[in-house]
């Protein structure tokens, strides 16, 4: 796989616990992943263990980045904050295309913002952008290639996802096949060159807590949160949002809620099918977000959040 960015990094050291970033300002900083498939309360407990730790959340969701994606992507509220800083959502326009590569320019910004003393829990469900910060040396810059997107433009999603199970078999586990975007990238990265990475100065402490639900209970959850969000206005938040300019390929692209609700809108199923087939498309991407996390055996899996309080204390007594 591949990663463009600027900023200077280095691939992780043997220790994996530790990631390696050039920055004369800072030396370790301590992380805490909160991770897990979507509804599994990550939001909650990360917003209870900074509170309790003095700490700051760093959101790693690559659709709650934008504005004015709210319902659909289950965005936390400044009431459900309770008060603690939350970085990196809302920072940037649904017209525009943010990439993996900006998050982690981004999250490196803001992390140098942050005293050394403060802990930071980064919550999400989007495991590449995880990765790309906490293991920058599994990422490397691959530049965009014009000439194979114009070969590949041609190309129907099902033929993309194809050639990309055969260039790249772990990353086809774990992508939305229907996303064209991001197929067009990923296969453009496994074709890629990378370019050099510079050499280490300071280091990541991370400590990954994984929310493990058993899957009924997880399905019976997704399923009772798209109905809250019908009720609050899910749909009403698509056809605002196509109204204010973005088109339906637009909305398709950004997956789920907001490709399903869209093709409701626009009377392609009825509204009992397209609700169906959307609880059914999130059991789907709970299940990829589990094979991405499965691989990495450095995550402590916890039942009960209140599991994670002793987890964290003890990670930052051993500083």
């Amino acid at each position: 796989m591949g990663l463009p960015y600027a900023d200077p990094c280095v691939r992780s050291s043997e220790a994996s616990s530790r990631t390696w970033y050039t920055d004369d300002m800072r030396n370790e900083r301590d992380i805490i992943v909160i991770l897990g498939p979507t509804a599994s309360g990550k939001s909650d407990l990360g917003v209870r263990l900074a509170r309790t730790f003095n700490g700051v959340v760093l959101s790693a969701d690559s659709r709650q980045v934008y504005r004015g994606l709210d319902l659909g992507t289950g965005k936390i509220t400044h009431q459900e904050m309770s008060g603690v800083r939350h970085e990196l959502l809302d920072i940037a326009s649904p017209r525009g295309q943010y990439s993996v590569s900006r998050f982690v320019r981004d999250a490196m910004r803001v992390i140098h913002t942050i005293p050394l003393e403060r802990p930071i829990f980064i919550v999400g469900g989007s495991p590449f952008y995880i990765d790309a910060l906490l293991k920058p040396g599994s990422f490397s810059h691959v530049p965009p290639d014009p000439k194979l997107r114009r070969r590949l433009a041609s190309r129907t999603t099902a033929q993309l996802f194809a050639q990309l199970r055969r260039l790249d078999p772990t990353r086809a586990t774990t992508i939305d096949r229907a996303n064209r975007r991001r197929l067009e990238r990923a296969i453009e990265i496994a074709r890629g060159t990378p370019s050099p990475i510079a050499p280490p100065a300071f280091t990541f402490r991370v400590l990954k807590i994984g929310i493990r639900v058993k899957q009924s209970t997880l399905f019976a959850r997704i399923d009772a949160r798209v109905d809250r969000r019908m009720t609050a206005g899910m749909l009403r938040e698509v056809a605002r949002l196509h109204r204010h300019g973005l088109s339906w390929k637009r909305l398709d692209a950004f997956g789920l809620e907001y490709r399903f609700l869209a093709r409701i809108i626009r009377g392609h199923v009825s509204r009992r099918e397209g609700i169906t087939q959307l609880k059914t498309a999130i059991h789907h991407f709970a299940r990829r977000q589990m094979t991405w996390w499965r691989r990495d055996d450095e995550i402590v899996w916890i039942e009960k959040p209140s599991a994670a309080n002793a987890l964290v204390r003890t990670f930052l007594r051993n500083r």
